[in-house]
């Protein structure tokens, strides 16, 4: 869409179903097995079957493809299938696809899923062992070298020069990681149930890279979650309450790199979320007062802050006293650092049981939630919103 002017998909799709494995550090199963078991809690959860499904879509990252899954599900012929670029920026992305295909009658049952064993197989924190020559590798080679080999590493940059612009320490990311886990404490479904943590607790941990301590990272998680997407009509008919998609935007900034911005004009923001954040805005008419929950991708605390002054909720520089005052319900799951890193498929999920009213930290009276994406990517973004 242009960025000048919304877009008119909004209201035409919602999200029918959710679905999850158990999230854990050794599933004991493969990668495909974990998919298809979303996948099928996730159409049982909508009151659907996989003989009403004829469109799939997930992540370039996802070793699942879609016809396996497919015929691993029991789904018959398929009409659309898609995959979305750059890892945990294609979260809500994998949504936007699916709505646009919904809504140009491409297909009528559309299934998004991300599975993997990342804790107990790939370990994306790890950083890079290989890499063969590419395009998108170049971009790395200037970082590589210098010993900027993980995520954590290439983030801590950014981290660095938010904290140096704004005149603050690195205790202000503390927020977040104390305000997701106070509600993962409360998640049965969170690895980190039962363990909330306090400012001090997260001042105390151990260093990764300077400015980030371990409690600024976010977990490594073996998993799977799927989300079921028809259109706004279909929806209203079926098992739970729809989840409407208001609006679903992607977004890549300029002299955009993944995960190695480090050339573009400012490091102390995030300008793919900002495109993001306009379109949102633009398309659904809304304004950061109207959003009752804010679900936002955490793999790195100093990223949420980013994106909290991105999409205009606080002014620059201000985020960190506007979570530490609650000023906006935030990561009600627990987060990818308090419940689960499934590359933020998860926290749709928690966006979509807070319009339902079926959280286990439900905020009262939520009507509208604010979704993102990975960050230091190019990403992606949903409003979503109760039906009527």
């Amino acid at each position: 869409m242009s960025r000048r002017r919304g877009d008119s998909l909004g209201g035409k799709a919602a999200i029918a179903g959710i679905g999850a494995t158990e999230f854990s550090k050794d599933s004991g199963r493969s990668e495909l097995k974990l998919a298809v078991e979303a996948v099928r809690a996730a159409l049982d959860d909508a009151g659907l079957t996989p003989a009403d499904v004829d469109g799939l879509v997930t992540f370039t990252m996802d070793t699942s493809p879609e016809i396996t899954v497919a015929q691993a599900a029991g789904i018959g012929e398929l009409s659309f299938f898609s995959r979305i670029h750059y890892g945990g920026g294609a979260a809500c992305a994998t949504v936007q696809q699916a709505a646009l295909a919904v809504a140009a009658g491409v297909a009528d049952v559309v299934v998004c899923y991300r599975a993997f064993n990342e804790r107990s197989g790939r370990r994306f924190g790890s950083g890079v062992q290989h890499r063969e020559p590419s395009a998108e590798g170049a971009a790395l080679g200037w970082a590589l070298p210098f010993g900027l080999l993980t995520p954590a590493s290439w983030v801590a940059m950014a981290a660095q020069r938010y904290l140096h612009t704004y005149g603050l320490s690195s205790e202000v990311f503390g927020h977040v990681a104390v305000t997701d886990r106070r509600y993962a404490a409360r998640n049965p479904a969170a690895y980190f149930y039962e363990k909330p943590i306090t400012l001090a607790d997260h001042a105390a941990s151990r260093w990764i890279v300077d400015p980030l301590r371990l409690l600024d990272c976010c977990q490594e998680t073996d998993g799977g979650q799927a989300i079921v997407v028809t259109s706004a009509e279909r929806a209203r008919d079926l098992r739970r309450p729809p989840a409407v998609i208001v609006a679903a935007a992607q977004g890549a900034g300029r002299a955009q790199e993944q995960m190695t911005s480090f050339y573009r004009d400012d490091l102390s923001g995030l300008p793919e979320m900002n495109v993001v954040a306009r379109q949102l805005w633009q398309t659904s008419g809304l304004r950061p007062s109207d959003i009752d929950v804010g679900i936002l991708y955490d793999h790195f605390t100093p990223f949420v802050l980013m994106q909290l002054e991105e999409f205009g909720f606080c002014k620059p520089g201000e985020a960190a006293a506007f979570v530490a005052e609650n000023a906006l319900p935030l990561n009600t799951h627990g987060g990818q650092l308090g419940e689960a890193y499934l590359h933020g498929m998860n926290g749709i999920a928690e966006a979509v049981r807070q319009v339902r009213g079926t959280s286990v930290n439900q905020i009262p009276g939520a009507a509208t939630t604010l979704v993102t994406a990975g960050t230091g990517v190019p990403t992606s973004g949903l409003i979503l919103g109760t039906d009527g």
